[in-house]
């Protein structure tokens, strides 16, 4: 299984970004899709999950403010992330859930910061 996140940067507050996750060698459209965070000094946290029937869940902290989404036709789920704040600042992973199964991407760094 491969998962390829890219779309990460420096971005000023308030700005915006979008992540990008593409799966490869695997069933991605019956694969629960997450974004999970971890900013230095910090344990990795769940950002949001999207499932295979398109249900989606969110940290509170990012609740209005982010949005998942997923493309089964171009095995893609997405993040987009919008009213950035400098505590947004960290490297994102992406994960992939089917069954007991638990995969993760390389991260993509973001940095919220004036």
């Amino acid at each position: 299984v491969q998962l390829q996140a890219s779309g990460g940067g420096l971005v000023q507050p308030g700005g915006s970004l979008r992540l990008s996750c593409a799966a490869s060698r695997i069933v991605f459209s019956i694969s629960d899709m997450a974004w999970y965070r971890q900013a230095p000094g910090a344990q990795r946290e769940l950002v949001a999950r999207i499932t295979s029937g398109f249900s989606t869940n969110y940290a509170d902290s990012v609740k209005g403010r982010f949005t998942i989404s997923r493309d089964n036709d171009k095995n893609t789920v997405y993040l987009q992330m919008s009213s950035l704040k400098p505590e947004d600042t960290a490297v994102y992973y992406c994960n992939a859930g089917l069954r007991d199964m638990s995969f993760w991407g390389q991260g993509t760094q973001v940095t919220v910061s004036s």
